[in-house]
């Protein structure tokens, strides 16, 4: 066997475990899915921060302000505080909002950063030196968080002094917008349904998602507070934080509604910075986490979560290596099996998540094709953030820009956050190109047996060049198609 047929075989395997793993999230949901009990009611209201670090947030900064201030809890309790960075109008819309609300009565500062050290993390941190709560609460600028959010959530704290953080479900706001908001929405429901309760429940490692999300302000600072040297903030802390021996707990009735990006090209944005920081953070901590007095099946739990953004160059070295694998003689096969097993994974945990939380479970799965281009087309922009963070790029955040959007006849492309064309979407047209090349050879070499995962490659790649390239407008009437099939086109 030849050198490239055993570095593809062991691509494959690496990338089975990874979804294999899927299904053990699935059967610990399973097993775990009645365990929760629910919280006491509220008996006192202990002192809460509320931080909302902002950036160049114009479409959405005083949604989320009017939003915080609904939250049902006692004013004389409840401090504000709005964490900006911007350096467009956002800084006076914010602070037009402040104002308002000090001469209601609110407990609410701007403090306005002129420049960006540490990023979130820095804002966050700021913050933190003025923060008068016992508990901080954290909302990115696109969410809308419901008002019994606190209600729901400060009672669990009651009697566990161990207790370090309480995380919130994220909803979303405009999932139905197209098929893309579709697809995100899926996997999102996924990562809140399935794993994070499997993960909380069975006494494994999970995160705090970077908003939604109650904190303990000792745990914070016993953890060592919150640090920029990794683009995942969040996730830094949450290991920090449990390895520390603080627990966790996951809400996933408790569900806080945030916009998911309408533009491809703000979604890669996000996973790339997601992916990146997750690499960083393995980098960070798989020592000590290897090291922490925990069973063995925890840490590789661990291990596999932190590392789980290496499926993209994995899934990029096993296309690359297929075209020489049969042009090459004396090639007949390839190793796939492995493979075929653990894509099983992802579908099942999809589809559970749908099924147990929404009663138009089905109409919601109809989108899983998109959700499957979509996480195969997105390998190139993830496995370049995976580099960066394997030879340790320097870092540079860049914001996920949020629009508004709430309704499907809401727009975003005319707004100066949406993101131009870049060399990347290139790059995935030309992996397109190459697939179809592999498609070719695949089939003058009759290794049909290989088809289904070369053709996902086509077609992943190429839906998200044809998004990258703005071909938004003919994937908008189409989605209109499918929700009123009775109605042409026009």
């Amino acid at each position: 066997m030849s050198v490239l047929a055993i570095v593809y075989g062991i691509t494959a395997v690496i990338l089975a475990t990874y979804g294999l793993n899927s299904l053990i999230m699935v059967l610990l949901y399973l097993r775990h899915r009645r365990d929760h009990q629910p919280a006491p009611p509220l008996s006192n209201a202990p002192p809460v921060t509320v931080q909302l670090p902002i950036y160049n947030e114009l479409h959405v900064v005083e949604r989320l302000i009017d939003a915080v201030t609904r939250l049902d809890y006692p004013q004389d309790r409840l401090q504000i505080q709005v964490l900006d960075d911007s350096t467009d109008e956002t800084t006076a819309l914010a602070q037009g909002r402040v104002d308002y609300y000090r001469r209601q009565g609110f407990d609410v500062v701007l403090i306005h950063r002129p420049e960006r050290t540490g990023f979130k993390a820095g804002a966050l941190q700021r913050g933190l030196e003025t923060a008068t709560g016992e508990f901080i609460v954290i909302f990115d600028a696109d969410f809308v968080p419901n008002p019994d959010f606190l209600p729901r959530i400060i009672p669990c704290f009651q009697g566990q002094p161990r207790l370090g953080l309480v995380q919130a479900r994220w909803g979303h706001i405009n999932a139905n917008y197209s098929p893309l908001t579709r697809a995100q929405a899926l996997a999102l429901d996924g990562h809140f349904v399935v794993e994070q309760t499997a993960r909380q429940r069975s006494g494994l490692f999970m995160n705090f998602n970077g908003a939604s999300g109650v904190w303990r302000k000792s745990c914070i600072e016993e953890a060592g507070g919150w640090q920029g040297d990794t683009l995942s903030e969040d996730l830094d802390l949450s290991y920090r934080a449990q390895l520390a021996g603080w627990e966790f707990l996951y809400l996933p009735n408790v569900v806080s509604p945030a916009e998911i990006p309408p533009q491809i090209n703000a979604f890669k944005r996000q996973q790339f910075r997601w992916a990146k920081g997750s690499i960083q953070c393995l980098l960070k901590h798989w020592r000590t986490l290897v090291r922490a007095p925990r069973p063995a099946f925890v840490r590789l739990q661990g291990l596999i979560h932190l590392s789980n953004y290496l499926i993209h160059p994995l899934m990029l070295i096993l296309l690359l290596l297929t075209l020489p694998l049969l042009l090459g003689q004396g090639v007949t096969r390839l190793p796939l099996l492995y493979l075929g097993l653990g894509s099983l994974g992802p579908p099942l945990l999809f589809a559970l998540s749908q099924w147990d939380v929404y009663p138009d479970w089905r109409r919601r799965l109809a989108y899983f094709p998109f959700l499957v281009l979509l996480g195969t087309g997105i390998a190139l922009n993830n496995a370049l953030a995976v580099g960066e963070a394997l030879t340790g790029r320097p870092n540079l955040f860049q914001r996920t820009p949020k629009f508004g959007l709430e309704e499907r006849a809401d727009r975003w492309a005319e707004s100066r956050y949406a993101l131009p064309v870049n060399w990347m979407t290139l790059g995935e047209a030309l992996l397109s190109l190459y697939s179809l090349v592999t498609v070719m050879v695949a089939l003058a070499k009759g290794n049909y047996y290989a088809m289904p995962f070369l053709l996902l490659y086509l077609g992943g790649f190429g839906y998200v060049a044809a998004l990258g390239l703005g071909f938004r407008t003919r994937m908008r009437r189409v989605y209109r198609f499918l929700l009123s099939p009775s109605r042409s086109i026009r």
